[in-house]
This record gives structure tokens, C-alpha cells and sequence, in this order.
């Protein structure tokens, strides 16, 4: 096998955004029910002129959106959907900035009684759970709190890092799922998440949907569902675990959806979405606060807060796509006006490559594993084209502030 090889099928010629900072190895999307074996994700595009799809998009939200219009439709979507009496709307929220945001809004601007419903972290920092607190007391809200089967989700969390090198991926499944569930459980027919990925760089015609796709709810058959790079029915094999125990990873069947006419919509496709200002709006009417600290591997001190583990999913994507912390919130802030490209570069340079030390036992202890153990694990998804060891120290050989973009 050649010597400069990409593990994760991303180009192996690197190039960076001329406008903002990101890369062509950011994968297009998260990872699903994907198995290591098919470990394969498109990246995002770049135009002729070196312009990722993020930036491209961020020129049409500013220039070729009409907002107002885009706002007579959330209206409407609203009016469809208000009751005299019960819940209007399943709002997915964590008591964040973003999900504090759009539940706020939908209630106090739109007339809507929210149901938020929160998928658990895997382990819950202080402020994160202040902020869900302040969320419900401050904000005004009624919300359930899930919390999957504590057992089964350290362990498929083990997998995941082991097999994926994404600890994050239950979570996310489950993140995504839980305000369908509730919706179906509760007879709300309309769920309200934040911004489609397509924000961020994935295909720009995914910003052009209001509804998530339905796809994601065609799969049912525990034995074609992989979690953690390994299918549910190797699983149920190998330990003691349940069918059911496996149900909030599932995703409900289609048939549930239109039966009872589910849909689930995007804010961010009728809002104009800005996560500094989401968090100003949050920070004023929900009583959200940033954290006495910057995170670990960036500079910001109120994007996803709420979970010890998170920093370990950035820090994961670095290893594995040489995209940190600081890439993502620096590319996103050049895109909005509120930081310069030059600013960026500064911040990625000096924060990108931090490792998270400070729940590091935490993180240890939650998956079971010794730290030779992780890093063994951690330097086994490496790719070639992106690292290479020189004298027993790993090297990226590719930043966007050392290379011209």
C-alpha cells in the first residue's frame, strides 16, 4: 500500500477554504449505523475558486434568501400545528445556547407550547446541568429528560471509540431519534430541531429542505442497524443484553411517521442561523451562561458544554481528519462576520491541536480502557496522508495556517 494513503476515503491532496479555514477532509456528515468496514464518507465541496459549500452558502443566506418570506412559512407551519390545548411542537434541546434559542423562540414569538425533550449526556458537567436547569426554571419550559440504559451506553460508547474512533456516535443516533420517539409517544405531530448540517458544509441543496429526511426512518431490522461498528445482532450475541434494550437507537418506522403525520422540520430553514447569536438570545431570556473556562481545544466557553465527553469527540476529529476544536468554531465565526480569517488562523494555530487533559480520567474510566490503551487505540486512525511519526512524536503535516490556501 502507498505510504500517503487517507484511511477515511478523504482526498489525500489537503486544501483549505479560501474564505474561511476549514478543509476538504471535513466529513459530509456524521456518522449513522456505519460499520468499520464501511467507514467511507464523502467531504465537503469546493467550488473552482477554492470556496468551501459552507462559505458558498453563507453567501446565498445573505444575498438570495428572502427571510421575511421564510418566516410567513414558520408561521403558517405554526398555525397548522396550534392547539388549544396540549403540546404544539417536540423541541430536541439540551438547555444550550442553540436549542435554547430555537424552543424560546417558537414559544414566546410563535405562540407554541414546546415539549423539549433532552437525550442525557454521558456525563453531565456542572454547568451543563445548571443550564438545563436555568433552561426549565428561567426559561419556561416543560421538558423530559431521557436517560438511555446507563450500561448499554458505556458500553456501545467503548465500541464506538474502539471501532470508529467516535465516541459520540450513540449519542448523536440517539440525540437524533429521541424528539421523533417523543412526537410519536406523545401525539405531537410537529418536532422542531436547530440548524441542518448543511450549515456547515455538507450539500448546499440540504439547506433548501425544511424537513429531515426520511430516510433515516426506514431502518428497523436489528440485524442490517450497526452501533459502534458493530451490528445489534453481534451484540445481542456476544453479551447479555436485549432486543429491547436496543429500542432508543432504533429509529421508528416510517409507517409510525405517516400514520400519524410526523413531520420534523429544521429552524435554521426559516430563521437565519448564527450560533454567537443564538447565544446572546439564550444568555438574555433563557438564562444560559458560558463556563468560567474556555474548552479545551478552542478558544469559546459556550458551545457544547453540557457533556465531559465532548471534548473527546473534537479531539477524536482532529486525530482522524486533522480538523479540531477551533477549525469548526473558527470556520463557522469567519463565515458570520464575527472574526477575521487572519483571527482564525491565529486561534487554530495556538488551540487546535490541545489535548482535553482535564476529563481525561473521566472519559478513561466511562469507556473502561487504560490510557496505553487509548492511545494505542488513537494512533492506530492516524492517516498516513495527514500524520507522520518523526522521532516517537506524531506530526500533522498539513495546517491551514502553515500551508497556503
Amino acid at each position: 500500500m502507498k505510504k500517503n494513503y487517507s484511511l477515511f476515503s478523504a482526498p489525500e491532496k489537503v486544501v483549505f477554504c479560501k474564505k474561511c479555514i476549514i478543509s476538504n477532509q471535513r466529513p459530509n456528515s456524521t456518522i449513522e449505523f456505519a460499520s468499520k468496514n464501511t467507514f467511507k464518507k464523502e467531504t465537503i465541496d469546493f467550488n473552482q475558486n477554492g470556496i468551501c459549500s459552507a462559505c458558498e452558502y453563507n453567501e446565498i443566506k445573505e444575498n438570495k434568501i428572502n427571510w421575511n418570506a421564510r418566516e410567513k412559512e414558520l408561521t403558517d407551519l405554526c398555525n397548522k400545528h396550534r392547539k388549544k390545548n396540549g403540546y404544539d411542537v417536540i423541541v430536541p434541546s439540551s438547555g444550550g445556547k442553540d436549542s435554547g434559542y430555537v424552543a424560546h423562540m417558537l414559544k414566546y414569538e410563535f405562540g407554541m407550547n414546546p415539549l423539549t425533550v433532552t437525550w442525557a449526556p454521558h456525563l453531565y458537567t456542572e454547568i451543563g446541568w445548571k443550564n438545563l436547569q436555568d433552561f426549565i426554571n428561567i426559561g419556561g419550559f416543560d421538558n423530559i429528560l431521557f436517560t438511555p440504559n446507563g450500561k448499554l451506553h458505556r458500553y456501545l460508547t467503548s465500541l464506538a471509540f474502539k471501532n470508529l474512533l467516535h465516541p459520540f456516535q450513540p449519542f448523536i443516533i440517539g440525540q437524533k431519534i429521541v424528539g421523533p420517539l417523543m412526537a410519536l409517544k406523545f401525539n405531537v405531530p410537529l418536532v422542531m430541531y436547530g440548524e441542518n448540517n448543511g450549515e456547515y458544509g455538507n450539500k448546499i441543496q440540504d439547506n433548501y429542505k425544511p424537513k429531515m429526511d426520511n430516510i433515516f426512518f426506514s431502518n428497523q431490522d436489528i440485524n442490517k442497524i450497526y452501533l459502534g461498528g458493530k451490528s445489534i445482532t453481534s451484540i445481542l450475541k456476544d453479551t447479555k443484553f436485549k432486543p429491547n434494550d436496543f429500542a432508543p437507537y432504533i429509529p421508528p418506522k416510517i409507517e409510525e411517521f405517516k400514520k400519524k403525520k410526523v413531520e420534523v422540520h429544521y429552524f435554521s430553514y426559516y430563521k437565519k442561523w448564527d450560533p454567537q447569536e443564538s447565544y446572546y438570545y439564550a444568555f438574555t431570556n433563557t438564562g444560559f451562561k458560558p463556563n468560567t473556562e474556555r474548552t479545551s481545544g478552542t478558544y469559546s466557553k459556550y458551545s457544547s458544554i453540557d457533556d465531559k465527553i465532548d471534548d473527546f469527540h473534537y479531539y477524536t476529529t482532529y486525530v482522524k481528519f486533522g480538523l479540531g476544536r477551533a477549525s469548526y468554531d473558527a470556520a463557522q465565526e469567519i463565515r458570520c462576520g464575527k472574526i477575521t480569517r487572519e483571527e482564525g488562523l491565529s486561534l487554530v494555530k495556538k488551540y487546535d491541536h490541545e489535548f482535553p487533559k482535564k476529563h481525561f480520567k473521566n472519559f478513561l474510566e466511562y469507556i473502561n480502557i487504560k490510557e496505553d490503551e487509548f492511545w494505542k487505540i488513537v494512533d492506530n486512525y492516524r492517516s498516513p496522508h495527514l500524520w507522520e511519526n518523526k522521532n516517537k512524536e506524531w506530526k500533522i503535516k498539513h495546517t491551514v495556517f502553515e500551508k497556503k490556501a
